[in-house]
């Protein structure tokens, strides 16, 4: 049992590091008028990512676990990828949205983690170099 928790766990942190990560540099990286579809794939993303969450606290369970860790540097970001598709997590994955203000609400993770509002004006800041803003 073991085991094939720890093959999951690794599968899906590995779907977070693919797939979190390509629809994130997507919208950074792509004009506000073809975002459509980054924003659609983000969510499903998202939605993927609450469903293996379910009622548990973390995806680990009642601890954080390896799925947790490779998940919330991204959620960080989350901020960011709201103001510039304009849509809320909250609305669209309210599991997901409490799990990502539970653990940041962690003193260990939000000591290890960058301020929302700086990766938003660092993202702004580069789309404005890439001359999509």
């Amino acid at each position: 049992m073991g085991n094939l928790f720890r093959a999951q766990s690794r599968l899906w942190a590995d779907f977070v590091d693919r797939k979190i990560y390509e629809h994130g540099r997507t919208i950074l990286t792509t004009k506000v008028e073809d975002q459509e579809a980054a924003k659609k794939n983000f969510i499903d993303t998202l939605r993927l990512m609450e469903g293996e969450l379910g009622d548990k606290p973390y995806f680990g369970g009642e601890t954080l676990g390896y799925v947790d860790v490779a998940l919330l540097p991204y959620c960080c970001w989350f901020y960011t990828y709201e103001n510039i598709l304009n849509f809320s997590i909250e609305a669209d994955c309210p599991k997901l949205n409490a799990y990502s203000k539970r653990c940041l609400q962690k003193e260990s993770v939000s000591k290890s983690l960058e301020d929302p509002k700086q990766i938003y004006d660092f993202a702004l800041m580069l789309r404005k170099k890439l001359g999509l803003e």
